[in-house]
């Protein structure tokens, strides 16, 4: 079973690792996960132990974080908390200017310093004695803590007071920006319906969304957002469907067209027949997904966590040796090499890499959903971005699976033609069948005799006659003597009574832009491109031709894309499928990545695949490649940017040319800046 809290107050990466830690080794825990950037904390247990599971990890959790509160919904306590902490700034800034002016004057200056240093650094000193009474000793609270109390030891007490009014001010800018980046993915989200005007009894009242059944009837007003999916029974209007697809141009609904939680009814009023509840719409799906992306990490993300866990202790040991060895070696005073090692104490820290590079990739997953489209996990960001071959279906994929009738010939009267033919396919799925049917307008005759025969078409009666209607394959095997027809499209052959009596050419159209998406995606380092499909070898490799695919497979059942996937996969170069989630879920799951289209809504695809393009548009793809790498970059930017910045500062402290201020820097002002880079996250496009 599994219980899902919210750490209000949870503004310390580092933090958030120490209580992931601690509630996993809870007796019956069978995993812990602590998300800093959603604060939210996930717990598995048995069904029989989660409430004393949960007890157990609140308890723990108010031991490490007493300041942290553990609650099922996001309290807004987040400005009360900034305020204060400008207010304590604030009047610290101004305590150490009046103390640098009279100090040289003034009697007891010791006690002025440590009250101001005590009013500053009360919570950071607090937190570095809980901890190390809990085990968790080497965290920046201590790093801080250590350094600014062996500076006042050492007498200088306004290098002591002034670092640690700086961590201060640059631990407000660090939570700042992370709880902006927050409110960042927290407004692409806000699609949530607050209520829903429920139909009942030729009356209107507002009810919960979660209250409402499949069938009930709802009310859309113009400005509303659609609270769930549906069918439209009465009015036509406009849609902004933005927040889902990332689409700018409004879309036009009428009756009888499907409706989906999540648009923005900008015009008429509607009346739509609910056909999910809450729990299964399209928009509670896209935000669940969405809110907890970001607990799939990315191999970047793990190592940063494990580098921090063992990277802070390390420095702490070499920071004793530097105080220690050489001046016992050289017979130099212990003052300088305190001093070296305090400073190499301070430029320690981790956070920058502990909050910037989650904060990375969850920024690109809030741009990428911004953009319609839904990336599952970090995980997920990483392998996009080193995808070199894509592989595509078809059908729904690349064409927009909307089958039509482009042209009729026949040797009887058209209209008898048409209503046979639409008469033997009407009790078929396939949409081809039903492209005929819904040609046809005409009443339609009963049928007896049904057979389907795989792969070759039907045979059934109708009156007194038997007809076959499907591909070349089935006349041939009925020994019936026709024209080959050589044209673009899906050919369908019908005989009546052993003899031809006419054909239809059906036509799949291609979506807008595919040819331009697959030439972004190679300018983008894709190096090869695949279109597996079931259609006949001479139409695939005609549309291959005309979008620029590198390799054509055609007449494939779909147990034989699995095949050529295997194949392509042993290239060795990180593949791609793209498929339309409904028919090709082993394909998806089976490649390094798996992209949906036409997934919006479909439980299939949101199942299977790894990424889902929400518009159903393949000019999306090239879309999150370019954000997955952009992300990347980001990520790469910060690791390096941090490491070198710190370990350039660390050996400048340790051979005596750094002071505290430069270490502060080093800590505070790097992280600030790495986090305000990897906001940047959030605006590729």
């Amino acid at each position: 079973m599994e219980k899902v809290y919210r750490l209000d107050g949870l503004d310390c990466a580092n933090c958030a690792a120490k209580i992931e830690r601690s509630v996993q080794q809870i007796n019956g825990v069978e995993n812990a996960q602590v998300d800093f950037i959603s604060t939210k904390l996930t717990i598995v247990a048995p069904e029989k132990d989660i409430e004393r599971v949960s007890e157990e990890a609140k308890a723990v959790i108010n031991k490490l974080e007493p300041e942290v509160e553990v609650n099922n919904i996001q309290t807004e306590k987040n400005e009360e908390s900034a305020k204060g902490k400008i207010i304590q700034i604030a009047t610290a800034l101004v305590g150490l200017g009046l103390l640098l002016i009279f100090s040289p004057v003034m009697p007891w200056k010791l006690v002025a310093y440590l009250i101001l240093y005590l009013w500053i650094g009360y919570d950071v000193l607090k937190t570095a004695l809980i901890n190390i009474f809990h085990g968790e000793i080497f965290d920046e609270n201590f790093l801080m803590a250590i350094a600014t109390i062996g500076a006042i030891a050492i007498g200088e007490y306004p290098e002591a007071v002034a670092v640690m009014l700086f961590y201060q001010v640059g631990e407000f800018f660090q939570d700042y920006a992370v709880e902006k980046s927050r409110k960042s993915i927290r407004s692409l989200l806000a699609i949530r319906p607050d209520s829903v005007n429920l139909i009942q009894n030729d009356a209107v009242k507002k009810v919960a969304p979660e209250t409402i059944k499949v069938g009930d009837q709802i009310l859309i007003k113009p400005g509303e957002k659609v609270p769930l999916d549906g069918i439209v029974k009465e009015g036509n209007s406009m849609l902004d469907t933005s927040a889902l697809t990332g689409e700018s141009v409004p879309r036009s609904i009428y009756p009888a067209d499907q409706i989906l939680s999540g648009f923005i009814n900008q015009s008429g009023q509607l009346t739509v027949e609910v056909t999910t509840t809450f729990g299964e719409s399209t928009v509670s799906k896209i935000l669940d997904l969405v809110e907890n992306a970001s607990s799939k990490k990315a191999p970047a993300e793990n190592f940063i966590t494990s580098f921090a866990r063992y990277y802070t202790p390390i420095v702490v040991g070499l920071a004793v040796l530097l105080a220690v060895v050489p001046p016992l070696v050289t017979g130099d005073p212990f003052y300088d090499w305190i001093y070296r090692a305090l400073t190499f104490l301070v430029i320690s820290c981790p956070c920058a890499l502990v909050i910037s590079v989650p904060l990375s990739f969850f920024g690109g997953i809030g741009g990428a959903s911004k953009a319609g489209i839904l990336i599952k996990g970090s995980n997920y960001i990483e392998t996009l971005a080193n995808v070199e071959t894509l592989v595509f279906d078809k059908t729904g994929t690349l064409t927009k699976g909307v089958f039509e009738v482009q042209q009729v010939e026949t040797t009887i009267d058209r209209n008898v033609f048409l209503r046979y033919v639409a008469s033997a396919e009407q009790s078929s799925s396939h949409p081809m069948a039903q492209s005929i049917v819904k040609y046809v307008d005409q009443p339609l005759l009963p049928v007896s005799e049904l057979k389907e025969i795989a792969g070759f078409g039907i045979s059934v009666m109708i009156e007194t006659h038997r007809l076959l209607v499907g591909n070349e394959k089935l006349l041939a095997e009925a020994r019936v003597s026709f024209p080959v027809i050589d044209q673009i499209g899906t050919i369908v052959y019908v005989a009546m009574d052993g003899n031809y009596i006419g054909h239809l050419v059906i036509a799949d159209e291609l979506k807008d832009n595919v040819a331009e998406a697959l030439e972004k995606a190679k300018e983008l380092g894709v190096k090869r491109t695949v279109m597996l499909t079931g259609d006949n070898q001479r139409i695939a490799d005609t549309i291959g031709k005309k979008i620029g695919i590198d390799q054509v497979y055609s007449e494939l059942l779909p147990e034989d894309k699995v095949h050529y996937l295997e194949e392509e996969l042993k290239r060795e170069h990180k593949t791609a499928f793209v498929g339309d989630g409904m028919n090709d879920a082993p394909v998806l799951a089976r490649s390094d990545i798996g992209i949906a289209m036409g997934g919006l809504g479909s439980d299939a695809a949101i199942e299977a695949a790894d990424v889902v393009i929400m518009d159903d548009q393949p000019a999306k793809i090239p879309v999150a490649i370019r954000i997955a790498r952009k992300t990347m970059s980001i990520v790469k930017q910060n690791i390096v940017f941090a490491i070198g910045v710190k370990i350039l500062v660390l050996i400048l402290g340790a051979l005596g040319f750094a002071t505290m201020y430069a270490a502060v820097f080093a800590d505070v002002g790097v992280t600030v800046i790495a986090v305000v880079n990897a906001m940047r996250c959030l605006k590729i496009k």
